[in-house]
């Protein structure tokens, strides 16, 4: 790997999960078009998300990241936004108030736009085509003319990215996020259940000790609780974009993808020696590397090298996707050996991937148990080997949709097919998202009260 870094150095390495696009003229001109756009994020965002990180990787925060799997054009609306974020932000109070730290908010939104495939074609009956790489590159619809690769999808990807930021900045800190709104968050789930209750109550416990603070003089209109920081990201898929909106920052000298605040690395394209990794090691922003049951140890402690030379903590997250089935025979080992490499990471729970199944009426699904084993496996398994389970991942939406079975709603596989709207894999969708944080929440209140202890034992043998 060559010593010098530079935004288009990564052109000169082998690369996967990349369109042919069959218009080299048009596709120039487009990137020269984005190069001139102003930036999305800004290096001081991405900065005090990497400083934030940093604390989730000394255990003293917790990371909540989650949204769609793949944002789809069509469905860009600003009520779609807002509702998931609006989710976001109800899963951050109840982890907040069980763990007793800050929560670090994550969303998968405005750049989640390509899509890894495990194939380059699609086929239906006798006619194949290329696969769907998601709406920056091509289009959903089984035709011809949709699959072709077309460049003026990352001008339109830009535009929404934008819009979806802009949003998101005036939901977090222009007054929308205020504790003091906390009933206004509440969605209308469908039936209710047990965690809507839940919330009910604990945003009524919030309004009570809001309103004590007032009484003791405390303004509950502070900064602190009138607002939220909040960041985007996606997977740093389409190298010839995220290369287009790179820029040097100019109060430190360091380069920037300002395509989002965070960036990650997925299995398929997580290669030493290879475009991607090439790519992300320039980049100052904070790094999502995806970890699976097949991941090689050592090639890994070498990504991590070429990707944090310093061991600088925020800097990587490993999300761990295994699988409920095989987690506790595939992360004890991944955990000790960064352990023994001493290497300052964040470990994040991701528990949708690795439990997709094939539902009986054709439907791909993911089993709300198997979800939630996964992730209860994955905080034992941490607790048991000393290290801190720092975060979760989810695909998720604050749209009432029916794409992973079980949960309180006890959706069944008849039931998919009643608002199956995903564009690639199923999402929990509001309620079982927030009936999952109430329950991340008990095995975080667990975990402080076990380090509590500690403390105590600690103490008094002192």
């Amino acid at each position: 790997m060559s010593k010098i870094w530079t935004p288009d150095s990564w052109r000169s390495m082998p690369i996967r999960q990349v369109p042919t696009y069959p218009d080299e003229a048009k596709l120039n001109t487009v990137e020269e078009e984005l190069r001139g756009m102003p930036p999305l994020v800004f290096a001081g965002e991405a900065r005090r998300l990497k400083r934030q990180l940093g604390e989730v990787a000394r255990g003293n925060a917790f990371l909540l990241q989650g949204g769609d799997c793949a944002e789809s054009f069509a469905e860009f609306h600003a009520d779609k936004i807002r509702d998931t974020f609006r989710v976001l932000l109800q899963m951050s109070v109840a982890l907040t108030f069980a763990a007793s730290c800050p929560i670090v908010k994550v969303g998968r939104m405005a750049g989640q736009y390509a899509k890894p495939r495990s194939s380059d074609t699609e086929t239906q009956g006798e006619v194949s085509l290329p696969s769907y790489r998601g709406d920056i590159i091509n289009g959903i619809s089984f035709d011809a003319e949709s699959r072709i690769p077309d460049p003026a999808r990352m001008i339109k990807g830009y535009a929404q990215a934008s819009s979806t930021l802009n949003l998101l900045r005036a939901f977090a800190q222009g007054g929308y996020a205020n504790l003091k709104k906390v009933h206004q968050w509440n969605l209308d789930f469908v039936g209710g259940g047990e965690a809507v209750e839940k919330y009910q109550d604990l945003a009524d416990r919030i309004d009570e000790a809001l309103a004590f603070m007032e009484a003791c003089g405390i303004d509950p209109n502070s900064t602190a609780l009138h607002g939220t920081d909040f960041y985007v990201s996606h997977e740093a898929l389409l190298l010839r974009y995220e290369e287009a909106l790179t820029r040097v920052d100019s109060t430190t000298g360091d380069w920037y993808d300002t395509s989002g605040h965070m960036l990650w690395i997925g299995d398929r394209t997580r290669i030493k020696g290879e475009a991607h990794v090439e790519f992300l090691r320039g980049i100052a922003n904070p790094l999502g590397l995806k970890v699976g049951p097949t991941t090689d140890l050592d090639e890994l402690i070498d990504i991590i090298d070429i990707l944090n030379p310093e061991n600088e903590a925020g800097r990587i997250t490993l999300i761990c996707r295994m699988g409920a089935g095989i987690i506790e025979d595939k992360l004890p080992a991944v955990i000790k050996r960064i352990e023994e490499e001493g290497k300052a990471v964040v470990w994040s729970s991701d528990p949708m991937h690795g439990n997709t199944i094939s539902a009986a009426n054709g439907f791909k699904t993911r089993p709300f148990e198997d979800v939630l084993s996964e992730i209860r496996r994955f905080f034992r398994i941490h607790r048991s080997m000393g290290t801190y389970a720092g975060g979760v991942h989810f695909e998720m939406t604050g749209q009432n949709v029916t794409e992973c079975t079980g949960g309180a709603e006890a959706i069944t596989e008849e039931k998919l097919a009643d608002r199956y709207r995903t564009h690639c894999d199923p999402r929990l969708n509001a309620s079982q998202s927030l009936e999952l944080a109430f329950l991340i929440a008990e095995g975080l209140k667990e975990e402080r009260d076990e380090r509590a202890k500690e403390m105590k034992r600690t103490a008094a043998s002192e």
